[in-house]
């Protein structure tokens, strides 16, 4: 039976899972100069940091509740915080084109 702290905690390691999803796609967004290439990293790249942070957090720290089989686990552990921060970068957070830099050459 999940206890209130358990179910506080899932809450924080979602939190922190959508976080990471959301920099790392920023940073792809950013750094690579292709829209495909930002898509193929976040989709195939941000799943693996987030199955090793899962394996911390649930195994060696024992945060969380049991989610009764591993593809619910792997679902709201992984693919609801993907989506989330995805999102998030997509579509609340401006383009990296709409910033101007000022010119840094003398």
């Amino acid at each position: 039976m999940a206890t209130l702290l358990n179910l506080v905690l899932l809450g924080a390691v979602l939190a922190i899972h959508t976080l990471i999803a959301a920099v790392m796609t920023r940073y792809f967004r950013i750094r690579l100069k292709t829209q495909i290439g930002a898509v193929v990293y976040s989709l195939f790249l941000i799943p693996v940091v987030l199955f090793v942070t899962t394996l911390v957090f649930s195994g060696a720290l024992n945060i969380g509740v049991n989610l009764g089989s591993p593809a619910a686990a792997l679902g709201i552990m992984i693919g609801l915080p993907l989506a989330l921060g995805f999102t998030i970068d997509v579509l609340y957070v401006p383009s990296p084109d709409e910033y101007e830099l000022p010119d840094t050459r003398t």
